[in-house]
């Protein structure tokens, strides 16, 4: 056999063992993410609107709808995602980050966010989701030491300084919310690649030097 014909044959065998490894991780995540939802998957039109000079208050109102149910539980309350920052199109749904000593804590957080008019959407090691039934805000719950905290601080922080990532993050968006998705989720993924570069670009300017 050439050894033309060997490192083709290799590079054959090298290309299935990947394509083979990212089909196992694809499965391995679909499966996590099946456990950790709470009603299964959901199949939803992906709709990206405008940005709205209201969604601030909106964040505003259930700001103080979550500190009232948790008390001194909540030790952060933040607006994350796309409608937090001025200028960008977003789907209308309002992302809120809460830190807690144990988010975990199902006995006290789920009683006291249920009472508030909140949904348990997903349950996993670590990360709580909680929505309004009419799936217009989602509460995210985690520790302050979690680095998913800063990672989406900074991700939301970088595109309300960087005019650039703004408008390419934007029009990612609205193309792929031309495609049909069977989930939510498969859409966030899709954005996965992107919103490493601005994270990589945000962790960079905040480097000394």
């Amino acid at each position: 056999m050439s050894s033309d014909r060997h490192g083709t044959k290799l590079l054959r065998a090298s290309s299935c063992q990947i394509a083979r490894l990212r089909r196992v991780h694809n499965l391995r995540r679909n499966q996590s993410l099946d456990d950790a939802l709470i009603g299964g998957r959901e199949k939803r039109q992906i709709v990206i609107a405008d940005y709205d000079p209201r969604w601030p208050v909106r964040f505003e109102a259930e700001r103080i709808r979550i500190e009232h149910a948790l008390g001194w539980r909540a030790t952060r309350v933040e607006h994350i995602g796309s409608t937090a920052v001025p200028d960008l199109p977003a789907k209308p749904i309002i992302d809120v980050l809460v830190t807690v000593n144990d988010p975990n804590d199902d006995l006290h957080l789920v009683p006291a966010l249920t009472a508030a008019g909140y949904e348990l959407r997903v349950r996993e090691p670590g990360h709580r989701m909680f929505r309004t039934p009419q799936l217009d805000v989602h509460t995210h719950i985690w520790a302050d030491t979690d680095p998913e905290v800063q990672r989406y601080i900074g991700f939301r922080d970088r595109l309300r300084r960087s005019a650039d990532d703004r408008h390419a993050y934007a029009h990612l968006k609205r193309e792929l919310a031309r495609h049909d998705w069977t989930d939510m989720n498969e859409y966030a993924n899709a954005k996965g690649a992107l919103i490493e570069d601005i994270l990589a670009r945000a962790e960079d300017r905040s480097k000394p030097g």
